[in-house]
């Protein structure tokens, strides 16, 4: 370590001796940035309103050649309802490539001022706990990432900082015999470091109860604590990162880190987690640059002030015996409500880093995941009243909402549209010109994220080095589009019968995700997509006799409807899946590097 390195280091640990303590954050002494940030948030109001309003009119210019009847209102409102999230992404990657082109390296820190405090040599003075809560997943996996952390941090002179806790809700007996048998492993592994297991009998309020049970029972140990889900690992630089901006912005109550994907092995994955990455990395920047002390919370890989967390973070039961009553499945979201409303902000760390998790393994799990959010999220509908929460957290959730409610939208949209297809001139007065531009026009802002965020690779010689290069980049952005919009009509489909069901009274509980496979097969699939089948076959047969000229306009839906099934088990045969790793399609970073075990690097500015 340098001289100058040093002289930090003293300064920094001459700084941190008095404890941050926590401030009433509805105190704001920076007027100009409160005056900022809400110039940004109606400019945004205003884009996102006049987008909204100018897409209204042309599909209503479009539709009312000729008057419309009750149908073609069902699928004006059905359009309507996929406004909202088609603009937002619109703005948010829009605003994020910009911030991006014009602050690069700084455009996180922009967003998030408080990363500018600290210089990353500070010392750490709190306490955090580092907790993973299970049920019923694969212990050798997930335990070998928590570990895999925990022997990261070790390796820093700051180790003695953290503690590890599993926080098992398992109640298959073989799982929890392998949980006892990993955790025991883990722990003779590490005789220095407090690593704790605890198993509840019951999984009473899902994740967010067991999180809140650990926080009852030994939270006040801890300053700051950090979830992880079975599927996630976090790197040494980035939770310093994290605990750093916390210790020096006692304001904060959550700061959650950019998530992205680890290398896969299927096909499906692969192009999944390339297609997610791209299409976070200017949405979230575009949307920090308005949310500010408003941000995200994605429920794992954040880091939350604990004592705040406990006091003003835990969830109500919602009364009643629908599908929306009981414990709510969607925590995160709310819990960033609720945590601003108690005067802390939720601050994004805006920017890709040694923050991953892993991502479904094939279509039908994707789906499933998907259907367990769905009814997480319609309870938000409840939750949109609550007294005391400020607008842009209430914009928020109901954007989750919404998210959930566009694709089936569109179903709706198309369901209809094919059945008017079938009343003689009925579309004789639309301009098939028109109709076709409109299409274009939405097709683009839909993509519009992922646009954005293969521009800013694209843009730099570096960062498309990452990843292969430019032409790679091109190559596997444009193929992981083609393969979205095959499988984005199946997720859809399964959306709406899902919705339908929860209108009368279905839900989903929580229970162990698929998070690692081979392959998927037949029978899994016709099992969970056999609706899109037939919904495709009909769809086929209702236009080729009626509306023969229509099926060419519906040709891509009903490739996708037909072929689900095949679509789902191909996407994720070993042939397909190495084939893609052989040619480097769907490449990210993590894939190219050299083999050095990623949490295992040598970390400069902390090791001893």
């Amino acid at each position: 370590m340098g001289v100058a390195e040093v002289q930090e280091d003293r300064i920094a640990e001459a700084r941190s001796d008095e404890r941050p303590v926590p401030l009433n954050v509805t105190h704001r002494p920076d007027t100009w940035l409160d005056a900022t940030v809400t110039r940004r948030r109606y400019l945004v109001l205003s884009l996102n309103a006049v987008t909204i309003a100018l897409l209204l009119f042309a599909m209503i210019s479009l539709m009312s050649t000729g008057g419309m009847i009750l149908a073609e209102w069902v699928m004006l409102i059905a359009y309507g309802i996929t406004l909202p999230w088609l603009s937002i992404g619109l703005w948010n990657s829009l605003i994020g490539f910009a911030l991006d082109r014009k602050y690069r390296l700084d455009a996180a820190e922009h967003v998030t001022p408080a990363l500018g405090r600290i210089s990353g040599h500070e010392p750490i003075r709190t306490k955090t706990a580092i907790i993973m809560p299970l049920r019923n997943e694969d212990p050798s996996d997930s335990l070998r990432r928590f570990a895999d952390v925990q022997r990261a941090l070790g390796k820093t002179r700051w180790g003695a900082q953290f503690e590890f806790h599993v926080l098992s809700d398992s109640d298959h007996v073989d799982i929890i015999l392998r949980e006892e048998a990993a955790f025991a492993k883990w722990r003779t592994s590490a005789p220095d470091v407090t690593i704790e297991y605890r198993r509840r009998d019951d999984n009473s309020g899902y994740k967010a109860g067991n999180v809140a049970e650990f926080l009852e029972r030994c939270g006040d140990r801890y300053d700051f604590f950090i979830p992880l889900d079975a599927d996630s690992v976090m790197g040494a630089e980035t939770v310093l990162r994290l605990v750093r901006v916390m210790q020096t912005s006692p304001e904060i109550g959550i700061l959650q880190s950019l998530v992205t994907g680890l290398p896969s092995k299927t096909f499906f994955t692969r192009a999944f987690q390339f297609g997610m990455r791209h299409g976070m990395r200017s949405y979230t920047l575009g949307s920090a640059w308005w949310q500010a002390d408003c941000g995200p919370n994605w429920g794992h890989n954040a880091i939350m002030r604990a004592a705040a967390f406990r006091e003003h973070c835990m969830l109500p039961v919602l009364p009643g015996s629908g599908p929306l009553s009981g414990h709510i499945l969607s925590h995160d979201q709310l819990e960033a409500a609720l945590m601003r409303r108690a005067g802390y902000e939720v601050r994004v760390l805006a920017e890709e880093s040694e923050s991953h998790e892993e991502n479904p393994p094939s279509l039908a799990d994707f789906i499933r995941r998907e259907l367990r959010w769905c009814n997480g999220n319609m309870q938000y509908l409840r939750m949109l009243g609550q007294p005391g929460l400020l607008p842009v957290s209430r914009i928020q959730l109901y954007l989750a909402i919404q998210m959930y409610l566009a694709a089936p939208a569109w179903i709706v949209f198309i369901l209809v549209g094919a059945g008017l297809a079938a009343v003689p001139k009925q579309f004789e007065g639309i301009s098939v010109t028109g109709g076709l531009a409109l299409f274009a026009v939405l097709m683009t802002l839909n993509l519009m994220p992922k646009l954005m965020g293969l521009g800013q690779i694209l843009a730099e010689a570096a960062r498309a080095e990452a990843y292969g290069g430019r032409k790679r980049v091109v190559v596997s952005g444009a193929a992981e589009i083609l393969v979205s919009m095959l499988m984005a009509p199946i997720v859809a489909f399964g959306l709406t019968i899902f919705l339908i069901g929860l209108v009368f009274g279905k839900r989903v509980g929580w229970d162990a995700q698929q998070r690692s496979r081979a392959r998927l097969h037949w029978s899994e699939a016709v099992r969970v997509l056999w609706p899109q089948t037939m919904a495709g076959l009909a769809l086929a047969v209702w236009l080729a006799a009626f509306a023969p000229w229509a099926l060419l306009f519906a040709a891509p839906m009903l490739l996708s409807f037909c072929f689900a099934i095949p679509i789902a088990v191909l996407s994720t045969t070993p042939a397909l899946s190495q084939w893609s790793i052989r040619r480097g399609l769907f490449d990210i970073p993590e894939d190219r590097r050299e083999k050095v075990p990623l949490l295992e690097q040598d970390l400069q500015a902390d090791a001893a």
